[in-house]
């Protein structure tokens, strides 16, 4: 089971980082729909969110120092996963929402097994 999450934190962690690095830096043909859609300062607010998020899936758990920040790190990408799929429905955007709501599945997964069933042990015990 805890290959599994591992495998679930990694998935997780690759897709947010990818996200929230185009969120900081998109590509000029996404950026103007995307300067359409939300102000900049969100669309940054996200990207650090997202990119923060991606380095808490793996870095606590790999050095094992605050692992608790793993639940956190997944319980925040829950709560984007919930706004950006509710985001998606109102527009009508039935692919992008699915698959939002799969990695709200995911991290929903990866915050209650390591907060109640499989959570990774500090150092030093």
């Amino acid at each position: 089971m805890n290959i599994v999450l591992w495998i679930l934190q990694v998935l997780l962690a690759v897709a947010f980082l990818a996200h929230g690095a185009m969120m900081l830096a998109p590509p000029p043909e996404v950026a103007v729909q995307m300067n359409a859609m939300l102000p900049r300062w969100f669309q940054l607010f996200l990207g650090v969110a997202e990119v923060a998020a991606g380095i808490g899936l793996i870095l606590p758990g790999l050095t094992r120092v605050m692992p608790f920040l793993v639940a956190w790190a997944a319980i925040g990408i829950m709560f984007v996963m919930i706004c950006a799929t509710i985001l998606h429905v109102v527009r009508g955007e039935m692919g992008p929402a699915l698959t939002t709501l799969v990695l709200l599945a995911m991290a929903s997964t990866v915050a209650y097994m390591r907060t109640r069933v499989r959570p990774i042990a500090p150092r030093g015990r």
